[in-house]
């Protein structure tokens, strides 16, 4: 795989998985506003998605990750899977949070090839989900 090629692809994953944490820690945030009221969880929540966005900037400009999508093209956008299953609230949370997790170390482990710096905070962004989770 050529250098441009191998970066470009980064770029793509990258980009995908903070749209995902960004989405996932939203829902959580919403549940945590509107449904348990609590003015801390939602400042918590909401504080992580913009602590994304910072260690994001480390990595590439926003304008390299949208050059970068190429949603016609994602062989994965079609396979649901469970999404459409949610009985309750607190599955839809769980559902969520367990996104966020799952991405932020996609996150973690792709800013390794880049800047591992970016890598470390990924890393500590996501013990304080599992903070969150646990509250």
């Amino acid at each position: 795989m050529s250098t441009r090629a191998k970066k470009s692809t980064v770029n793509r994953i990258i980009d995908a998985n903070i749209n995902r944490v960004k989405e996932g820690l939203r829902v959580c945030e919403e549940v945590t506003r509107f449904i348990l009221n609590s003015r801390t969880l939602c400042l918590e929540l909401k504080t992580l998605r913009h602590e994304i966005d910072s260690i994001a900037k480390g990595l590439a400009a926003k304008k390299e990750l949208l050059r970068e999508r190429s949603v016609q093209k994602d062989v994965g956008r079609n396979m649901g899977g469970n999404e459409l299953n949610r009985d309750s609230l607190q599955d839809i949370f769980f559902a969520n949070i367990q996104r966020a997790k799952e991405s932020v170390r996609v996150l973690e482990e792709f800013s390794k090839l880049i800047n591992i710096n970016s890598a470390l905070r990924f890393k500590r962004v996501t013990y304080k989900i599992y903070a969150v989770e646990k509250k």
